[in-house]
């Protein structure tokens, strides 16, 4: 809310009601509390930010435990430059087809890593349908930036040695959504070319938090129910919050990024986020495609009919971008 000082609109307080505008699933969701966060730690208390963080991994792997990998197969490897990736072949995987999805978890930039990390690999090897890299990027407060990030440009650098740029798809949702576009703007920078595609859903551009949708929709979104601002700044250590490697959505397009997709809701809490780097890409002459679902908070409704929509239209998205087709002569 804004300071006495600032000037803004004074909303009273109301209730916002279920609408009943979208499924029936969804709206048992949206009539249902989050995950309990707790309350942060003081910023220089390390040993109470690993409590934390072993306490909302807990929550976390608990809400993910049910997934069936249905004949999933999956694989613990470590690439070059030390980074660790879950690599998951699904059931359905088409012969030959080289594609791959690199994916980056969510978890606020401090858990989903590890067993939760596995799961969610699984969870997207099996929603594209795509044979899927799983990067455990190291997390704070133990490795602050740019360890997570170093270790996604590692495995991505990995995956280049294996597969054509054209065959590869980046992404993630919320945290990862904010790794996997600093992964793409920090590799290109470095030389590397860029990837056929990006799908950054309901994704954490912003880590200063300068949108409209960080006060707008707080305390809508029965998701992301407060600011991150404090595990921001432990995850930053120090950096400058705008920096492009940090908060992608101040970063020089026109230099040269994929094609994206770009999901989100209008109750979540980073709607400004997707938005903001919509019009970026856009202005830059990217291909930029952002679908908003009604009602949806952070996370975006999964098991919903909704969910499954965004499912097909992501399928879609890379199958026009990244066809099945032949290996390459000399790859």
């Amino acid at each position: 809310m804004p300071a006495e000082s600032e000037p803004g609109l004074r909303v009273p307080p109301r209730t916002i009601p279920v609408p009943t505008s979208v499924s029936a699933e969804a709206q048992a969701s949206l009539a249902s509390p989050g995950l309990s966060s707790g309350s942060y730690p003081p910023s220089g208390d390390l040993a109470g930010w690993r409590e934390y963080a072993t306490s909302m991994d807990a929550q976390l792997f608990a809400h993910l435990a049910h997934i069936n990998s249905d004949g999933a197969e999956v694989e613990h490897i470590t690439v070059d430059g030390g980074a660790e990736v879950f690599t998951v072949i699904p059931p359905t995987v088409i012969p030959g087809d080289r594609r791959v999805y690199l994916d980056i978890h969510g978890g606020a930039l401090i858990v989903g890593g590890g067993r939760s990390c596995r799961i969610t690999g699984i969870i997207s090897a099996l929603r594209y349908g795509l044979p899927t890299w799983a990067v455990d990027y190291r997390m704070p407060p133990d490795h602050p930036y740019p360890a997570g990030l170093d270790d996604c440009v590692a495995a991505y650098r990995a995956l280049l040695e294996t597969r054509e740029p054209g065959e590869i798809v980046i992404g993630g949702t919320s945290a990862g959504g904010n790794l996997a576009a600093a992964l793409i703007l920090r590799t290109r920078d470095e030389g590397l070319p860029l990837p056929a595609a990006a799908l950054l859903l309901t994704p954490e551009l912003d880590l200063s938090e300068s949108g409209d949708s960080f006060r707008a929709n707080l305390g809508v979104d029965n998701v992301l129910t407060k600011s991150l601002m404090p595990v921001n700044l432990l995850y930053a250590n120090g950096h400058d919050l705008r920096d492009p490697y940090l908060s992608p959505v101040f970063g020089d397009f026109a230099a040269g990024f994929p094609p994206t997709l770009l999901a989100s809701g209008t109750r979540d809490l980073f709607l400004s986020n997707a938005v903001l780097m919509h019009r970026a890409l856009r202005r830059a002459g990217v291909r930029a495609d952002l679908h908003v679902l009604e009602a949806a908070p952070h996370g975006l409704l999964p098991g919903t009919p909704e969910a499954a929509e965004l499912v097909r239209e992501v399928r879609a998205f890379i199958e026009a971008l990244v066809p099945v087709g032949p290996t390459p002569t000399g790859s």
